[in-house]
């Protein structure tokens, strides 16, 4: 039964995202007051597919990996540091391409069942953070600095709570699920490259 309801946790997100084109609960409208802010960042990360794989998957590597949040909770720290910067209007040249290379990545590791050294593993959650931000950054551009400030507190909230929430449940995870999960995160990266 526990494995049901596992397996239906981490399904089930999957499932229920908008198309990945979506990327914004405001309907492309810039937020205009702090509750707009925050509920944009709030909502942002689950409703572009491309991020919400991405943070499924670090979820589950670190949860596999044994090694508490330290890891993938720089990726949240690198994400805010990519909207702010985006922002302040110093851009990341590639930065979707780089998103989608990064989803394919984090799904790979899964399906292939790869440990990586930790400054690898530090590398590719730094570069990721900064340009899921920068992605995510595309929601704020031209808002004042109470709606952003909101929304990278609606970020930090359910990115750190949903990679921890994922890797407190991939703990004892049988192998066959995370590499399902992997292959499913490479999929929504091979759909990114679709126009």
């Amino acid at each position: 039964m526990t494995f049901t309801i596992r397996v239906a946790g981490f399904a089930l997100p999957l499932l229920l995202a908008g198309p990945a084109a979506a990327h914004h609960p405001m309907g492309g409208e810039v937020p205009a007051t702090l509750w707009q802010g925050l509920a944009s960042g709030l909502a942002h990360p689950v409703i572009g597919l491309d991020h919400l794989a991405f943070l499924l998957a670090v979820g589950l590597l670190a949860g596999l990996a044994g090694q508490g949040l330290a890891r993938p909770l720089l990726f949240v720290v690198a994400s805010l540091a990519g909207v702010a910067t985006a922002w302040m209007g110093l851009v990341l040249p590639g930065a979707e391409w780089l998103v989608m290379a990064t989803v394919l990545a984090a799904g790979g590791l899964l399906v292939a069942g790869w440990r990586i050294a930790p400054a690898a593993w530090l590398g590719l959650l730094a570069l990721a953070g900064l340009a899921h931000g920068q992605a995510y950054a595309e929601a704020v551009l031209g808002a004042e600095p109470t709606p952003v400030l909101a929304y990278l507190a609606g970020l930090a909230v359910v990115q750190g709570g949903l990679v921890a929430l994922v890797a407190r449940l991939a703990r004892g995870l049988p192998v066959l699920v995370p590499r399902l999960a992997g292959g499913a995160v490479v999929a929504v990266g091979l759909l990114a490259l679709v126009p």
